[in-house]
């Protein structure tokens, strides 16, 4: 079956002169959504380094993403572009399957479960977020929109309520005082928070807003360089020299993302736990632990060794008190979380959880983005979608990105997996003026 892409059928810039500058119902539930996993219902409710963000306890957050999953389905619903809702479904089908029964079979059933379904209300509306535009200058506008109220609510937050904004020496992690955070709980999440957002700066400069597009480069790299967050701004360049030479040289297209990707994965754990390999790092001035990442990547190892293939339910492990029971061996049990996307799936689910989640996430990403570039079917929303893939991957083997609901890191992953996807299966047709419009347009 076709998947009809919503956003991706205006071909390029070039079709602009008929677009609409109007507002309708579907641009304003997108503009909800991409409000609420950037900015969130609390976003100044931070103060002490922690993730300001709501959870997936919070039964006001519970009620915001229903009514999002709600509003943005019915929406959809109604134009022949609900075709490419859940896709692909066979795969997500077993995905969800599978984390359902090592779920039911953990140490905390209920608790499991109902994350399970908070995930699929996340990915559904993200999936939905790219089928609510009319069009493709419908959908840079809102993202402009939103991007710039981002943007202003952090600086906001650094200069009238540094508190919130920056972090603070009395924090438990003193020594990030002065670095900015923003509206983010914390500097990393805020400094890979602003790579996207440079991303998306990119793209609306280069599609319709260039005026628009320039000052959110411009903020976001501002902010980027006082949030002090080194790992994210030295991928920034890698990502987009990746998504160049993705782009022209196929043969280098796997080494350049999976490969690359298993190298890192390889090289961070196993250097990070070799004492020889750790002296040699820190004596040319590295820290060998990555800032504790180490004794957390060893203590969760330790952790997957014991239940390989199971794990140990959707999203449990951490801070449960079954965790406290067992181990007490090392200040790792007390994180929140592995630091490592690949490990976190192993713990969630087991060896077949992290084989269903390569192949949605990585295999599947890279072939759409080859076929996409190939039909040439409006290349810079392909490179949009591309770079942000290329810098979720890369992120993802230093932080817990996979289904991390609450914030826009993970939300703006599969906002990049769903886009190019409709991306190499849009249908495109001619319209009566002239300009490429894509098949089952939303209806206006």
């Amino acid at each position: 079956m076709k998947e009809a892409a919503q956003i991706s059928g205006t071909g390029s810039p070039a079709g602009a002169g008929t677009a609409r500058a109007t507002w309708n119902a579907g641009s304003f539930i997108l503009l909800l959504i991409f409000g609420y996993f950037w900015i969130g219902i609390a976003p100044f409710a931070h103060y002490d380094g922690k993730e300001g963000l709501p959870t997936t306890g919070n039964l006001l957050n519970q009620v915001v993403v229903i009514l999002l999953f709600t509003f943005s389905i019915a929406n959809v619903w109604r134009s022949d572009s609900r075709e490419a809702l859940f896709a692909p479904r066979s795969l997500l089908l077993a995905i969800i399957c599978w984390f359902c029964f090592v779920s039911l079979i953990s140490f905390d059933p209920a608790t499991a479960l109902r994350r399970i379904v908070y995930t699929l209300l996340v990915c559904a509306c993200a999936n939905a977020a790219l089928l609510l535009p009319r069009d493709t200058r419908d959908f840079a506008r809102v993202i402009a929109t939103g991007t710039m109220a981002v943007l202003f609510l952090s600086y906001f937050a650094v200069v009238a309520m540094p508190v919130v904004g920056m972090h603070q020496a009395s924090e438990v992690e003193g020594a990030l005082a002065g670095d900015w955070r923003g509206i983010f709980g914390h500097k990393n999440a805020a400094a890979a928070g602003m790579v996207y957002l440079i991303i998306l700066g990119l793209y609306i400069r280069k599609a319709y807003y260039p005026k628009i597009g320039t000052l959110i480069i411009l903020l976001a790299a501002i902010f980027l360089f006082f949030a002090r967050g080194k790992t994210s701004t030295g991928m920034l360049p890698v990502v987009l020299v990746i998504a160049w030479l993705f782009e022209r040289f196929r043969p280098l297209r796997v080494p350049l993302t999976i490969g690359l990707v298993f190298v890192i994965n390889v090289v961070l754990i196993g250097l990070s736990s070799s004492p020889a390999a750790s002296s040699l790092l820190t004596s040319v001035g590295i820290d060998a632990t990555f800032t504790g990442r180490s004794s957390i990547w060893a203590f969760a190892l330790q952790r997957v060794a014991e239940h390989p293939f199971f794990g140990y339910g959707f999203q449990l492990l951490w801070g449960s008190q079954y965790l406290r029971n067992i181990t007490t061996e090392s200040w790792a049990y007390l994180a929140a979380h592995s630091h490592n996307s690949f490990l976190e799936t192993l713990l969630n689910g087991g060896i077949p959880a992290l084989l269903l989640i390569l192949v949605w996430l990585f295999v599947l990403p890279l072939r759409d983005a080859g076929r996409a570039f190939a039909s040439e079917n409006d290349v810079v929303l392909t490179r949009l979608f591309l770079r942000l893939w290329i810098f979720s991957i890369l992120l993802a083997c230093l932080e817990n990105l996979f289904f991390a609901n609450s914030g826009p890191l993970w939300f703006t992953m599969l906002i990049a997996v769903f886009g190019l996807r409709l991306q190499a299966r849009a249908s495109l047709r001619r319209t009566d003026e002239g300009s490429v419009g894509a098949a089952g347009s939303h209806p206006t």
